[in-house]
């Protein structure tokens, strides 16, 4: 079934203030390609009256819609160790000590520095906590990707001031994330249950997938629709609207809503506007 923009919205008032109606929840702490803060306005009347369950995001990124939805009990897990790695060490009590702020250092030296720690089986996990902050805040449009061989090899964005550091606080994170539960592992292994209100945000079906090491190929795509269809649960599943994708959703019995997604990078400069899906199972009548 597919729906218009209108009919997702009329489920409730619009929740633009989503993300920091009370103030209460902090922003996402790293610059995130493909974010998904604008979806908020969307997703908050389907959340709202499934609050009192556990969020879920198999794929949660850069955390825009956790932080947004601000859910008390939540379980996000990414495939990307290093994205984990830092979220852990926010949890723990991160903070921009006098090592953080000696980052301010070139570019390819923070890159290096960062590669090779990946290199060591036993690494020092809370500097390159701090090195994937650093890069994520300096590299090219916030990007996060790998070649083939697990090397981070995002170039530099070409930024005339970096403020990173300017105005940061880690503090309100460690108890926004105190009963959040971060995981790293391939997406149906996520430890799911039966009442869990699942977001599932996976990579597009587009040409570029190395976001992380291995890809996600349209095998994972067809693999991740089932495995989601599958849960008793509500499910909230975005992706692009490729002809494919609108074809594997519906034919899984997915509820399928047409959104416009701003496009923020683009290798052209186009900006306009990319049709995004939302595929619903399990949601009440009407939302």
């Amino acid at each position: 079934m597919l729906r218009s923009i209108a009919d997702l919205e009329a489920v409730g008032p619009a929740a633009s203030a989503a993300a920091s109606s009370d103030g209460a929840a902090p922003r996402p702490p790293l610059k995130w390609a493909g974010g998904k803060r604008w979806q908020l306005r969307h997703l908050e009347p389907l959340w709202r009256p499934n609050a009192h369950r556990r969020l879920v995001e198999p794929f949660c990124g850069g955390l825009a819609v956790a932080l947004g939805l601000k859910p008390v009990r939540a379980l996000l897990n990414d495939v990307n160790p290093h994205l984990i790695n830092f979220y852990r060490h926010l949890k723990e009590g991160l903070k921009p000590t006098e090592a953080f702020r000696n980052l301010k250092r070139p570019y390819y030296e923070a890159r290096d520095e960062f590669n090779e720690l990946l290199s060591t089986d036993h690494g020092n996990t809370r500097r390159a906590a701090e090195l994937f902050y650093y890069l994520n805040r300096t590299g090219y449009n916030g990007l996060c990707r790998f070649n083939r061989q697990g090397v981070f090899n995002v170039p530099f964005g070409r930024y005339k001031t970096i403020n990173y550091f300017t105005a940061r606080d880690f503090r309100p994170y460690i108890d926004t994330f105190r009963d959040w539960t971060f995981t790293n592992t391939d997406f149906d292994d996520v430890p799911l249950d039966p009442d869990d209100f699942i977001y599932a945000d996976p990579p597009y079906d587009v040409e570029f997938t190395h976001y992380s090491k291995g890809g996600f190929s349209w095998d994972d795509q067809v693999r991740a629709a089932n495995w989601l269809a599958k849960h008793p649960g509500p499910v909230v599943l975005s992706n692009q609207a490729t002809p494919a994708i609108k074809k594997l959703y519906g034919s899984l019995g997915y509820s399928l809503t047409l959104l416009e997604a701003p496009r923020r990078i683009s290798c052209t400069g186009d900006r306009t506007p990319a049709a995004e899906v939302l595929a619903t199972r399990n949601l009440p009548d009407g939302a």
